[in-house]
């Protein structure tokens, strides 16, 4: 077999090792726009460089048949890749979003990372206490009425921690739907903002057949980029999230 075969036979299993690992991504914990808003083409290069270029890469330089300790070679070879294929799974499962927070008046994504154990395990829910493994969960956080909490939650938010990463504030979010529909805004303001958001809000409305009275908009805020999600502009249920950016 020559160095080319063997690298094209790695190269094939990578590429369906890395299909699988991308579906992952695309499809359970990063689903749009929150792949874009989370950096999720930062966390795809290094998958690329990882499973699709070091180990065929390796293959290719040092596969030579008939060699003596070809097989323990390819094992290290293998090992290597696999080391650097954890390594990199790591990162993407503390940067994927692990709750969407409706907050007074926006949304915000709220990596793994950004949420402190402690803080998990004083979350007010038993479901709210855990980071799903099949994509983030929607809640909405509600301002505590004790003064004491409120001073403290202020003085977190000035020093960068706001109420989105409490998960002891957490609520389902129907339970402050209302108050987030009260800071909604009309989505033909949105519409009107580029031509890129008349496109994208007008085709979203004839495929779900809504008429521009019916739906608002609040902006969803994460590390990388702002994105939009649309609201029913009567009951606040959450429609859907589109790739615009609100500002």
């Amino acid at each position: 077999m020559s160095r080319w075969k063997a690298a094209s036979i790695h190269l094939s299993i990578s590429i369906a090792v890395g299909l699988l690992v991308f579906a992952l991504l695309f499809l359970v914990w990063f689903p749009q726009p929150y792949f874009d808003a989370a950096g999720g083409q930062h966390l795809i290069l290094v998958l690329l460089g990882v499973d699709l270029v070091l180990g065929p890469m390796l293959t290719l330089i040092l596969f030579k048949s008939g060699k003596k300790g070809m097989l323990f070679d390819l094992y290290l070879i293998g090992l290597v890749q696999s080391a650097a294929l954890v390594y990199g799974m790591h990162v993407i499962v503390q940067a994927r979003p692990a709750f969407i927070v409706a907050a007074i008046d926006r949304f915000n994504v709220v990596a793994a990372n950004e949420l402190e154990p402690a803080d998990l395990a004083k979350a007010s829910r038993p479901e709210f206490r855990s980071i799903s493994w099949t994509g983030p969960r929607l809640v909405a956080a509600r301002l505590p009425t004790d003064p004491e909490k409120s001073l403290a939650l202020m003085n977190s938010g000035l020093a960068g921690k706001d109420i989105e990463k409490f998960p002891e504030y957490y609520v389902p979010y129907a339970e402050e739907a209302n108050g987030l529909l009260a800071h909604a805004k009309k989505i033909d303001g949105l519409r009107h903002s580029s031509p890129a958001a008349e496109v994208a809000v007008s085709a979203w409305l004839d495929k779900h057949h809504r008429d521009s009275d019916s739906v608002v908009w609040l902006p969803i805020v994460a590390r990388q980029a702002s994105s939009t999600m649309l609201l029913d502009a009567h009951s606040g249920e959450v429609l859907d999230a589109l790739s615009i950016n609100p500002w």
